[in-house]
């Protein structure tokens, strides 16, 4: 009639590396990767017929350090800029462009690339003609900031 499912260790300990391994899949957590190399180490200890303790043991050293060693890792990249200043996501940013007059707003309209863009002053003090760099983007605006002397 009815059947028992009895799984054993090594089974359960790769349910749960394939559980966490989808986790991750659907959250973006890269820590539940390192989780589940413990599980996979939990299992391997399993396959190897050790006692329980030391698979629940391999599993927790192995997750809990790839999970610190994933931590110092990041903690010591720097961050990247925010998109808008990004010049790898943005190539505008850095180039330089001529601004031959500002409105009294900080804006002014220029020609750069081929078309007519609005730029939009983010120095210090007042705007002036001049040779400026781009150092944002805002929607559809260049923000710039006066060049350094050359």
């Amino acid at each position: 009639m009815g059947s028992n499912l009895i799984f054993s260790a090594p089974i359960l300990w790769w349910l749960c590396f394939g559980t966490l391994v989808a986790a991750e899949l659907v959250t973006g957590t890269f820590y539940l990767l390192m989780l589940a190399l413990g599980c996979g180490a939990g299992a391997v200890a399993a396959h190897m017929a050790l006692p329980q303790a030391a698979q629940v043991t391999a599993a927790a050293v192995v997750g809990i350090g790839a999970v610190l060693v994933c931590y110092v890792v990041r903690r010591r990249r720097p961050r990247a800029a925010a998109a808008d200043r990004n010049r790898d996501v943005n190539l505008d940013i850095g180039q330089t462009l001529q601004v031959p007059h500002w409105a009294a707003d900080g804006s002014a309209r220029v020609h750069y690339r081929g078309a007519l863009w609005t730029v939009q002053f983010a120095g210090p003090g007042t705007p002036a003609p001049g040779e400026h760099v781009v150092v944002a983007m805002q929607g559809s605006a260049l923000r710039v900031a006066p060049a350094p002397p050359r």
